[in-house]
């Protein structure tokens, strides 16, 4: 029988591999001291690395590379499989990957040739949620594998693909990994219960939220792999394990549920079907049973910053798989409803003890199912990859539409009543039946692509904004995430407006197009409910995120080519044009700047550091608005402005006789953040960001709150939201709060971490700091102080229902992560340098409504909705409840007050908008000014 030509082909090739065959590779037992998949065994990073490094001297189709340093100090590494002979042209491969991606200058002919000649590249990674350990050991034996394996499939993988096999959070493997190894005797190791987690996040400040960052890049794991899947290897798949799957099942592997983003090519969504389709069929084939798709989960791809997610918007095929495992052996339950055969749940699995290896083994298969899908179909992922960057330029380059249920509700409109065509809207729920009706053909034309709603081709950011540094900050974004950033060489006028040297250019015609088109316009997410009139289906993250209006970029749009003296942002990240003083000379009493600045409150927390005055005008002074940044000139202080503005990139202006009028003169601010054991992410987030703009913080526990004598120690303390539940319920700190361990089943070192806020213990002190002077800042659901307090507002968010206000029903209000424009009075201390109105996060956020006496009681509202209609990205269902209502509110209690932040004026580190109302109510909080 003769042999196929490809079949031929590879056998010469694997011929010429007796080396690979004779090397000898450690097993990970024999580095490790045990198989991965032993149950009660788990590797820390310390050991993978350990491991990794030994292999690649071990192997020659192996390369170790560090793709940067971690949070905490560590090398993040990543190994690169493929055979001999292409990683000895490791270069030009990726090179062919990186050209193909981009799709720029390519005609389709040199795309085929390119993706004939080159090699998929795959990225498989793991352990990014630390806690899911399956992920973490299953990448040491993945490693393993590929470095030993010489079976005819292996080899194939080996020869037409780049495999990138990535430790996703070493910092957060060492921790889960030594927690639940610290005890000596396996058996007695678990790894559910309480005590079992880390008394701290397992990344420094985001935990759980690292998987949220990949659009924003906050968190140093999220710069490295971005920079290797959007510039540098541009790989066509890539895998993010998972964990948990779905009650009753073994693994959930894609295809999603709707929706989808609308901003995606066509070939995502059929991609990602189609190589997971490849999946469920290999487990199926190898008699592993339990895997489900869609419906099984509550997984889709409409956010952006999730790690597989992000990849959407950059052409990749992303797969996430959850997986169930532990190290400690469990139970398999029996969900009746789980053994029945549906096309989402093909193959059920019987209920039984599960051990670690066979989560292990179910990795492997998938894997593997992804490999042979890369090999099988590698001319065509490189091509289609190529196809979609192409599809994006060129939408980039004409009249093109984004279609979402907005417009789709505008068609449906005009259908019948063509006056109600340019009416604001949306989709409803589904009619009953699902019944739809036909609509004229022509408003295909002039409504659904009404001209005036097509897409933009260019963004300009303008360089006189007033915080230009933060539009700056905004554009490193979008240069880590790959986009093509121009910047303004000359000053250059479009369409009869003039902009400065400096302002920065995106165009939209490049590959990355939906990235770029998600992070500049507002999302519109269905309308999405279980039925007509029941309730919502909650989205698997958020649903508005439009990242320039979260940072409170200005920027214009224009619908044709933009042409000036422009040149390509080459450096790896951007920097705001040097800062400047204007004026100075021997006589300088000071110098003034704007409130407008975030980073003005750098240079504040330095000149405080230092003892230096710094002082905030009341009244409009120079131009600036009221909350000037007024610093008197000593021999300390200008050193400091000197070296500040210049790198911060803000400008300062000398003058030469002080400004009248009143002023606030700021101090040392003693600040307390509180945070619980095993770690708040809301309030690493608060953490992360005072860090970053240099606040000087104690990190304050439940039972140091419980001692009382606060304000000998603090001028304000931040609630994150969470560390209050908004209905608490009594409760004394003697108490043990679920999920938290007894103390003689941890160190000594995490005892004092134990503990909650309770009414009983912990409210009481809360309100005498207040009472004696102190701030409190309190965010989304730590406002619930308010009640406990008995403070005069009250939930905004209310009806009555048999004569007793209730709170609204999600059929009636649902906002589940959304951007929504709230007013701001920017007179007072709280909202200095902010504008008008602006964009706040609101995730099913409270909002509030004062008293009839709140004035006389000194109650002031900061900010507030207002209209029917407030939503400016995302979901928001009811949101006409919404109106009239607070949501910032500063009250006074005794010398001090506490502050009620309703939104999330600091989720995740990304809305650098709202960040002054944060920063504002700390540095505030010794002069306490209302």
């Amino acid at each position: 029988m003769r042999l196929p030509k490809s079949l031929l082909a590879f056998a010469l090739l694997t011929a010429h591999l007796p080396i690979a065959a004779a090397q000898t590779i450690t097993t990970p037992k024999q580095a490790l001291g045990f198989n991965i998949g032993d149950d009660y065994h788990v590797a820390n990073y310390t050991q993978l690395e350990a491991y990794w490094k030994k292999l690649a001297t071990e192997s020659d189709r192996m390369k170790l590379v560090s793709i940067g340093t971690t949070s905490e100090g560590r090398p993040q590494y990543m190994a690169i499989f493929s055979s001999p002979e292409n990683l000895k042209n490791l270069d030009h491969y990726r090179d062919i990957s990186r050209r193909l991606s981009l799709a720029k200058d390519l005609t389709d002919a040199q795309a085929h040739a390119l993706a004939k000649e080159g090699k998929s590249v795959v990225w498989i990674d793991g352990g990014l949620h630390a806690s899911e350990t399956v992920g973490s050991q299953q990448i040491i034996e993945w490693v393993y594998q590929l470095a030993s394996r010489n079976d005819e499939e292996t080899l194939r993988f080996l020869h037409d693909s780049i495999i990138l096999c990535v430790a996703a959070n070493p910092d957060g493997q060492e921790l889960v990994a030594n927690w639940y190894m610290r005890e000596p005797v396996p058996e007695k190791r678990k790894a559910e219960g309480p005590g079992t987690s880390p008394p701290r996040l397992w990344n420094k400040y985001a935990g759980h939220d690292n998987n949220r960052d990949f659009f924003m890049a906050n968190l140093a794991e999220t710069t490295n792999i971005d920079s290797q899947l959007f510039r540098t290897w541009y790989p066509q798949i890539m895998y993010n394990h998972h964990q948990t799957g779905p009650a009753g099942t073994v693994i959930f592997v894609p295809p999603f549920r709707d929706p989808f983003n609308y901003h995606f090519d066509p070939l995502i969504p059929m991609g990602i079907q189609s190589v997971g389709t490849a999946i469920h069929m290999r487990f199926i084939e190898e008699d592993k049973p339990g895997s489900t798709m869609r419906s099984g989960a509550t997984y889709s791809t409409w956010y952006n910053g999730g790690l597989r997610t992000v990849t959407y918007f950059h052409n990749q095929i992303g797969i996430l798989t959850e997986i169930i495992g532990s190290p400690t052996p469990w139970q398999l339950p029996l969900l009746p409803s789980k053994q029945l055969p549906t096309s989402d749940l093909p193959y059920p699995v019987k209920p039984q003890l599960w051990h670690y290896r066979q989560s292990i083994d179910y990795e492997m298969t998938a894997n593997r199912a992804i490999l042979d899908y890369a090999s099988r179909n590698r001319e065509q992922l490189l091509y289609d990859i190529y196809r979609m960057g192409k599809n994006s330029i060129e939408r980039g380059q004409r009249d093109s539409w984004t279609v979402s249920p907005k417009r789709i509700a505008a068609v449906e409109a005009a259908a019948v009543d063509p006056e109600r065509a340019a009416r604001p809207g949306r989709a409803g729920a589904p009619a009953e039946g699902g019944r739809e009706t036909s609509a004229p053909a022509k408003l295909y034309d002039s409504v659904l692509h009404d001209p005036a709603k097509r897409d933009p081709r260019v963004y300009i950011l303008p360089a006189t904004q007033p915080d230009f540094p933060t539009a700056t900050k905004f554009i490193n974004t979008l240069l880590k995430n790959g986009v093509t950033v121009l910047q303004a060489s000359s000053d250059f006028t479009v369409e009869g407006k003039p902009y400065p040297k400096n302002s920065y250019i995106v165009k939209a015609d490049q590959a990355y197009r939906p990235h770029i088109l998600d992070m500049f316009e507002p999302q519109d997410h269905p309308n999405d409910f279980r039925y007509p009139g029941g309730p919502p289906i909650p989205p698997y993250d958020v649903t508005g995120y439009t990242l320039a209006m979260q940072m409170g970029v200005h920027y214009d749009r224009f619908y044709a080519a933009v042409e000036g003296p422009f040149k390509e942002i080459t450096e790896n990240l951007a920097s705001p044009p040097t800062g400047d003083i204007t004026g100075e000379t021997a006589k300088t009493r000071g110098f003034l700047i704007s409130h407008e600045y975030n980073d003005a409150v750098i240079l504040t927390n330095r000149l405080l550091k230092a003892g230096c005055d710094v002082q905030w005008l009341q009244q409009p002074t120079e131009g600036l608005a009221a909350g000037a940044i007024w610093i008197p000139a000593t021999p300390k202080s200008r050193e400091i402005v000197t070296n500040s503005v210049t790198k911060l990139g803000l400008h300062a202006t000398a003058l030469a006789t002080t400004p009248t009028g009143p002023t606030i003169k700021l101090k040392p601010i003693r600040i307390g953040l509180a945070d619980q054991y095993g770690g708040s992410m809301p309030s690493g987030w608060t953490r992360f960001l005072l860090e970053q703009f240099e606040f000087p913080f104690e990190v304050v526990y439940p039972q140091t709150l419980d001692a009382g004598h606060l304000h000998d120690h603090y001028d304000v303390l931040i609630l994150a939201d969470g560390a209050i539940q908004r209905r608490a319920g009594s409760g004394d700190a003697s108490e043990r709060p679920n999920g938290q361990p007894k103390p003689e089943d941890i160190p000594a070192e995490f005892r004092p971490w134990l503990g909650r806020i309770t009414p009983k213990t912990t409210i009481p002190q809360l309100q005498q700091f207040a009472q004696d002077g102190g701030t409190i800042l309190t965010i989304g659901s730590s406002t619930a102080l308010a009640d406990l307090l008995h403070l005069p507002v009250r939930d905004g968010l209310t009806e009555l229902r048999q004569e007793k206000e209730e709170p609204l029903p999600r059929e009636k209000f649902y906002i589940p992560g959304s951007l929504l424009r709230a007013q701001i009075d920017n007179t007072v201390p709280l909202a200095y340098g902010l504008p008008t109105s602006l964009d706040v996060f609101f995730d099913n956020s409270p909002s509030f409504r004062l008293a009839p006496d709140a004035e006389l009681n000194h109650v002031h509202a900061v900010s507030w909705y207002k209209g029917p209609s407030v939503l400016d990205s995302g979901w928001a269902w009811g949101q006409q409840y919404l109106d009239g209502t607070a949501a910032v509110v500063d009250i006074a209690v005794g010398k001090g007050r506490v502050v009620l932040f309703g939104p999330e004026i600091a989720f995740r580190g990304q809305p650098h908008g709202t960040f002054k109302l944060l920063f504002n109510g700390i540095l505030t909080s010794a002069s306490n000014p209302r």
